[in-house]
């Protein structure tokens, strides 16, 4: 059944431009990280209506980790071209060589903790003193705690004990010279409401998120893609199956999901039946610890 609530997205979107317009006027030099996923992809088309015709007031900036899925660098290319904005990418495999750093070692190895060096990097480089996420409270735990404009300090490191209150509708943008914020404008979205805004507009996507047929081993009951990073081993079961994504990150970490859901609004009817997050089903490399995610957000990472 199509979700005709509009009235409800229109809440959660007028919040989100209020958001860009603050990030944009209470900020000197801003950007908006960009994976090429559903989160990012929907915070484009949210500046694109918070400040077209003008040009967006901030570069897009991308963290190549290296083991993107090429569906997603190709979408990400293609949109920047389509919108004529501004595309800055930072490379997690020139942070590995610049900082002699050791690689998650492991069957399904991620890079996510690595980022974060990429985007420090990229934050000194360019001077950006805010960074705009497509980060939910309701994927993680650790996401659920961080405010709309979450304060990090001058090594870029998060404290989850030390965040400002925000009341009402009031984000208070001033920092200690050195200090980075991070701004959430889709932090009070769920899964649904993405997906449902995305309905509702009509937006285009990666095709990894619509049901396709791929090669997959099947590991913990999850099921990741075979690529050139991720090959069978003796032992592996290894199935042919349709299947979509339900996020978009390394290709080495991120499984897939069964399903036969080619339309969004299939995709919203399987969301509906579910009751595992996106990131709780689907990335390995929060599987580590319970605070894998946390750890990681207090060393600099999103």
């Amino acid at each position: 059944m199509i979700n005709n609530n509009n009235d409800y997205l229109e809440q959660l979107e007028s919040e989100a431009i209020y958001i860009l317009r603050e990030t944009a006027a209470q900020f000197e030099n801003p950007a908006l990280l960009f994976s090429g996923g559903k989160d990012s992809i929907v915070l484009v088309h949210l500046a694109l209506k918070a400040f077209r015709p003008s040009k967006l007031p901030f570069p897009l900036v991308h963290i190549d980790t290296g083991h993107n899925f090429p569906e997603a660098l190709a979408f990400r290319d293609y949109l920047v071209n389509a919108i004529g904005e501004k595309l800055i990418v930072a490379s997690v495999e020139e942070s590995i060589v610049k900082y002699n750093l050791k690689e998650t070692t492991g069957r399904f190895p991620s890079r996510n903790a690595l980022q974060t060096y990429a985007l420090l990097d990229a934050i000194q480089e360019n001077g950006f003193d805010a960074c705009i996420g497509g980060a939910r409270r309701d994927e993680e735990k650790a996401r659920a705690k961080e405010r709309i404009f979450s304060v990090r300090d001058d090594f870029g490191q998060w404290n989850p004990k030390l965040q400002r209150p925000e009341l009402w509708n009031i984000l208070n943008g001033k920092v200690q010279r050195g200090n980075n914020v991070r701004v959430f404008p889709i932090s009070n979205w769920t899964e649904l409401d993405v997906w449902n805004y995305i309905q509702k507009y009509n937006i285009e996507l990666p095709s990894l998120y619509f049901a396709h047929e791929r090669e997959c081993i099947v590991h913990q009951d999850r099921l990741v893609a075979t690529s050139q990073f991720i090959q069978p081993l003796n032992g592996d079961v290894v199935v042919t199956e349709k299947v979509r994504y339900r996020t978009v990150g390394d290709m080495t970490c991120t499984a897939a999901v069964s399903s036969n859901a080619e339309t969004i609004q299939h995709i919203i009817d399987d969301i509906i039946q579910t009751r595992i997050s996106e990131r709780g089903q689907t990335r390995l490399d929060d599987q580590l610890s319970e605070a894998a995610m946390e750890d990681r957000k207090k060393q600099g990472y999103f």
